[in-house]
C-alpha cells in the first residue's frame, strides 16, 4: 500500500514537467516551421540579458528589470510593482506549461522590452535558455 502511495505521489509531482516538456516541444516545432534553425541556450541568455532602449521614452529595457538576474527568485513588474513568480522551472514547476500563456507573454514582453515582437528564432532561443534553469 505504501508503494502505491509513493508511486502515485511521484506521478502527480512529475505531471508539470511532462506538461512543460510537451508545451515547449510544441512551440519549438511551431517556431521551426516558421523558419527558425537549431535553438541556442547561449543566444537565449544573451537576448534575455541584453539591454534595449525604448524608442519613445529612451528608457532602458531588459528582461532582468522585471524578472531579476536570478531567475530562481521572484521578480517585480517595473510599472505596476506586481510580484512575478520565479521564471526558473526548477523552482516554479508551473512555469512554461501552457502554450497559450507562453505565447501571450512572449507578445507582451517582447513588445515592451524589444519594442517589437520576437522572431521565432528568438522565442526558441529564450525557451532553450529557460529550460536550462
Amino acid at each position: 500500500m505504501n508503494i502505491k502511495v509513493i508511486g502515485i505521489t511521484a506521478l502527480l509531482l512529475a505531471i508539470p514537467f511532462y506538461t512543460q516538456a510537451s508545451a515547449i516541444s510544441e512551440l519549438e516545432t511551431e517556431y521551426k516551421s516558421q523558419g527558425a534553425e537549431a535553438f541556442s541556450a547561449a543566444a537565449g541568455e544573451a537576448l534575455w540579458t541584453k539591454t534595449f532602449i525604448d524608442a519613445k521614452s529612451g528608457d532602458k529595457r531588459s528582461c532582468p528589470i522585471c524578472h531579476t538576474a536570478d531567475l530562481a527568485k521572484e521578480g517585480k513588474h517595473a510599472s505596476t510593482g506586481k510580484v512575478i513568480k520565479p521564471m526558473a522551472p526548477s523552482v516554479n514547476p508551473q512555469r512554461l506549461t501552457e502554450v497559450k500563456k507562453i505565447k501571450k507573454w512572449f507578445v507582451r514582453n517582447c513588445k515592451w522590452t524589444l519594442g517589437r515582437e520576437c522572431t521565432a528564432q528568438e522565442k526558441g532561443d529564450v525557451l532553450a535558455f529557460l529550460k536550462t534553469l
